[in-house]
């Protein structure tokens, strides 16, 4: 992890949603309290039973939100992308991290201490109303996945995460391939599945001309028909 920095940009770009409900004492306040820190590819955030010190905004890359499971194996329970706020739950929730998070490749991440969005929060309710909307928003995604990884068959589980994917980090200059390289492991802890089940799915779906693949890329062919698998369940 590089070492933690003031940080030296303009923030308002890049916390905007935020940056909208405050006043300009408010601003000053959160740009003076304002670090950032750029993490490697697979380096892990913050740990499960860590204290939340810190919110955190994913500026740049992509950022994982896991839980070990038994066995050691990994559930992801999120994907951040930029600018989503992360890392606040556990805090308001008075308890340690629940979740682990990690970098997917090179990231930047801005932290606010808790205790100044705190003090924030107290004064502005339009910034409450703005977190509690992000947490609602957050259950309601949390729970359409749950009932997803747990109902689906494979096949439906495989071609949700799919579009989640696309839903979340888009495709890339082609219009068809995800702008995310995961690997195959990854692919499956996201689809409540062993690595060897994404595997033979992923060749399934393949011979059935349905996605492409070249390496860690994936080529979504026929979407519709994804849509109509993820649907069916």
């Amino acid at each position: 992890m590089v070492k933690q920095q003031h940080i030296e940009v303009d923030i308002s770009a890049s916390l905007s949603e935020v940056w909208r409900v405050l006043n300009d004492k408010e601003r000053e306040v959160l740009r003076e309290n304002s670090t950032i820190q750029q993490f490697k590819r697979n380096e892990l955030i913050y740990c499960e039973g860590d204290e939340p010190k810190d919110m955190m905004c994913l500026l740049k890359g992509k950022v994982k939100i896991f839980k070990e499971g038994v066995g050691g194996r990994s559930q992801i329970i999120r994907m951040i992308k930029p600018v989503q706020y992360f890392g606040y739950r556990a805090n308001f929730a008075q308890e340690n991290y629940l979740t682990n998070a990690s970098a997917f490749e090179a990231s930047v991440v801005c932290l606010i201490p808790m205790a100044v969005v705190t003090e924030l929060l107290m004064g502005n309710p339009h910034l409450a109303m703005f977190f509690i909307r992000q947490l609602s928003v957050d259950l309601g995604v949390a729970d359409e996945r749950t009932v997803n990884l747990t109902q689906k068959h494979i096949r439906g589980r495989l071609a949700e995460s799919l579009l989640f994917l696309k839903d979340s980090y888009g495709l890339e200059e082609d219009g068809a391939t995800l702008s995310i390289y995961l690997a195959r492991e990854d692919l499956a802890n996201l689809s409540n599945m062993t690595t060897s089940n994404a595997i033979r799915t992923l060749s399934t779906f393949v011979a059935e001309h349905i996605i492409a693949l070249d390496g860690r890329k994936i080529k979504l062919i026929d979407e519709e028909r994804l849509k109509k698998i993820s649907k069916m369940g």
